[in-house]
């Protein structure tokens, strides 16, 4: 299937293709991100014995992965 994906991407324009490999790397960064900061928060949640803010953080982390 992989093969399939890069026979298709490989057909396409290459500066539309750059433009769409550009897309899905800042996609994936800013999902990084989110994921980074929400661990955080998790953690500060964890020291600081807050169970609400624990279950809202890791169903929001769970929405972003």
């Amino acid at each position: 299937m992989e093969n399939d994906v890069f026979n298709e991407i490989n057909r396409v324009d290459p500066n539309i293709r750059d433009e769409m490999l550009a897309e899905l790397f800042l996609d994936q960064m800013m999902n990084d991100f989110k994921k980074s900061k929400i661990l955080e928060k998790i953690d500060q949640s964890l020291k600081n014995k807050d169970i609400e803010a624990f279950l809202r953080l890791t169903k929001e982390l769970k929405s972003v992965t």
